[in-house]
């Protein structure tokens, strides 16, 4: 009964209910038509329509074998372009629908319909009898389409409209409010471009926006110097494009396999073979102009250099998991001797306005111009946090909010790890075109007399310092800190930090080396294009931390997340001296780097038990002396830490990378313990990676 519930008529507008409208519309106009008279202008629309259909409409072969009898319905449009476009078709047979859109879209384009003079879209159903007969072409013999509900008209062909709305991918990434994945390497490739004197730019916040750094670095410009000559769907996904792109008007989304699979050897160890196996996926996307999202998920499992399998498990969490991966999470046994460690980071970024952004997620941030960094570092596992950056005038203000775990035995709860919480203030103003100074305060606390997220530390624009005074001392642990960077010229700048945990005066003016002073600083200087070579970045960085920054005696209120440094990767107690060249050529890269550390232990061999100020997870009131405190106390320990890095971007898109890297380690304690022994270690590597995030194993 279909001819009941849809018009069995032909070519019929919405508006043509009265004689007067006739006066304010016309019907879209093939060349023809032009000249007949007004009222007759319809039905010479009409007349041509069945003549394109009759002349170009071929009967499929299979709905004449099936000797069928029947119609087809079609709902279409002429837009304000005059371009006819089908909106929904109804026939038994999918080869009908396939021959009546190939029909229509070889209608030529027409004088679009008018209302009031200007042009409007029109919209029209007819209906094809098949077997494929002359079709009356009379216009009065046609029925008003305002019988079908207007309603049903647009359900049935929302489906079609979704699939129709469809646009050319563009890789709106560049100009998103996404992040700029934040690996050392990648972003060494515009550090000189947001670095140039006179930019209003602010590089400590990190990682960066794509929307911020595309002011600086055309991104699409420098992948379509390195996208390759492909002309096959799998050339093309495999060298230049995402494996799924799609956008329509008002949303874009990519998905992108995640690999990190590599194999290698440790010389030094029992096992034959260095492995790691990560396969994941990674979906990015937007809605609208100031709406994004990430999420990337990670399924490992690996076995590492042997001095790297000795420090995740001595990370180790409460309960039967034998290690924490640096910088991934918990890691449970895989097969013997190997680790299982799942992963996951999302985050969802908005834009409510130009000089706003907010981000919730799942991840890392960093703070910092340097490889260190004293402040926020990304050395720890992902963790939940929200974040707010704002920009205006020549200040950018970042407020992050995070949401921590303390996984010591001494922390759980009814084996549960403790939650603690961490509130940072970041505050950069750029001085003039060469000179930047930032100003930090971070404080912990935990869920004591069960306040949970403490409202106090919510307010974006508030001393940390007097709110840990008000809530008392051992409720929280706040750091103050200070940064600078000058721009000698557009291809050398400095950059420091100074990070202050506790100071005393009258321990300074006494000269003893008071054990109170606790504070840490960084000197760095970055040669961008050196000895005019474009694209060779050298670095020279030195750190300073006094012991027992970091830590409290309230051993929860560390700075630190899943038994690792929110900081510096190696805690406290520690120099060292960081040399890193960077060079890239097309899709081809290089990375060198060396460091020399001098770094303080405890003994912990059952005779000296004290604290000596490296490890930021031990109560600083367990120290041997209050005096005389100098870095290296303790098992004074040298390092010399060596990696070289070469490979090949296989796909821009998804940053995906071949690669092969060589790595030395000599550590050399000055007694040997149970838990800090020489080792002298060569790690050859090869592997295929996404490069997303950092991995560090110079510890």
């Amino acid at each position: 009964m279909k001819q009941y519930i849809v018009l069995l008529l032909l070519l019929v507008q919405y508006s043509l209910f009265s004689q007067e409208n006739i006066f304010f519309e016309r019907p879209p106009l093939f060349p023809n038509c032009e000249e007949v008279a007004l009222e007759s202008q319809q039905h010479c629309f009409d007349q041509k329509v069945f003549q394109l259909i009759s002349e170009n409409f071929k009967v499929p072969q299979k709905v004449v074998d099936d000797n069928y009898k029947g119609n087809v319905i079609v709902l279409f449009e002429v837009d304000t372009t005059g371009l006819f476009k089908v909106i929904y078709v109804d026939a038994m047979y999918d080869e009908l629908k396939t021959e009546a859109r190939s029909v229509f879209s070889k209608f030529p384009k027409i004088k679009p319909g008018t209302y009031n003079g200007n042009s409007t879209y029109k919209q029209y159903s007819i209906e094809i009898k098949i077997p494929l007969e002359i079709q009356n072409t009379k216009t009065n013999d046609l029925k008003k389409e305002s019988e079908i509900s207007k309603l049903e008209i647009e359900a049935k062909s929302e489906f079609d409209k979704v699939n129709n709305s469809l646009v050319t991918f563009e890789d709106k990434t560049y100009s998103s409010q996404l992040n700029i994945p934040f690996t050392h390497f990648d972003y060494s490739k515009f550090d000189r471009n947001i670095n140039l004197i006179g930019t209003n730019s602010h590089t400590a916040s990190k990682p960066f926006l794509y929307e911020d750094v595309s002011r600086y670095y055309d991104f699409k410009a420098e992948n379509e110097k390195l996208k390759k000559e492909a002309i096959t769907w799998a050339g093309k996904k495999l060298w230049n494009e995402h494996l799924v792109q799609l956008q329509g008007k008002d949303y874009w989304f990519t998905i992108d396999p995640i690999f990190d699979l590599e194999v290698g050897k440790d010389f030094d160890a029992d096992f034959n073979t260095t492995y790691n196996n990560t396969r994941g996926i990674l979906v990015r996307g937007g809605l609208g102009k100031n709406f994004n999202f990430y999420t990337s998920v990670f399924e490992s499992q690996g076995r590492f250099a042997q001095y790297v399998n000795d420090y995740a498990e001595s990370l180790k969490a409460y309960g039967p998991d034998p290690a924490i991966i640096p910088g991934r999470g918990i890691g449970k046994r895989f097969k013997t001797d190997s680790y299982d460690y799942p992963v996951a980071e999302a985050y969802l970024s908005y834009s409510p306005a130009k000089f706003i952004n907010i981000q919730f997620g799942h991840g890392k941030n960093f703070i910092g111009d340097g490889y260190r960094s004293l402040f926020l570092s990304d050395v720890a596992s992902p963790h939940p946090f929200l974040k707010l950056n704002t920009k205006f005038w020549k200040i950018k203000y970042t407020n992050t909010w995070m949401w921590l775990k303390d996984v010591q035995p001494e922390a759980t709860v009814d084996a549960a790890f403790l939650t603690k919480f961490m509130a940072n203030h970041y505050l950069s103003w750029n001085v003039s075109k060469r000179l930047n100074v930032g100003l930090f305060e971070s404080v912990i606390w935990t869920n004591s007399n069960n306040r949970g997220f403490d409202v106090n530390y919510l307010n974006p624009i508030i001393f940390y310092r007097a709110i840990e005074f008000e809530t008392g001392q051992g409720a929280g642990n706040a750091i103050v800190g200070a940064s600078g960077k000058y721009k000698v010229n557009d291809n050398i700048n400095v950059y420091s930090q100074f990070i202050l945990d506790e100071f005393s005066l009258s321990d300074v003016k006494a000269g003893d080396k008071g054990w109170k002073n606790k504070f840490g600083y960084q000197l760095g200087v970055k040669y961008f294009n050196a000895f005019e070579v474009d694209n060779l970045l050298l670095q020279f960085e030195y750190n300073h931390v006094r012991p027992y920054t970091y830590s409290h005696n309230t051993i929860v209120l560390n700075y630190g997340h899943n038994n690792q440094s929110m900081a510096h990767l190696w805690g406290s107690n520690f120099s060292e001296a960081i040399i890193i060249g960077r060079y890239h050529y097309k899709r081809w890269f290089g990375d060198a780097k060396l460091i020399f550390g001098v770094r303080g232990f405890d003994y912990n061999d059952g005779t000296d038990s004290f604290s000596y100020g490296g490890d930021i997870y031990r109560n600083y009131n367990d120290r041997p002396f209050d005096s005389g405190v100098e870095v290296g106390q303790g098992n004074k320990t040298s390092s010399f830490y060596a990696n070289l890095q070469t490979g090949y971007v296989i796909n821009p898109a998804s940053n995906l990378k071949i690669f092969a890297d060589i790595t030395f380690r000599n550590f050399n304690p000055d007694v040997e313990t149970v838990s800090t022994f020489k080792t002298n270690t060569v790690w050859f590597n090869i592997g295929l990676r996404t490069d997303l995030f950092n991995w560090y194993f110079d510890f």
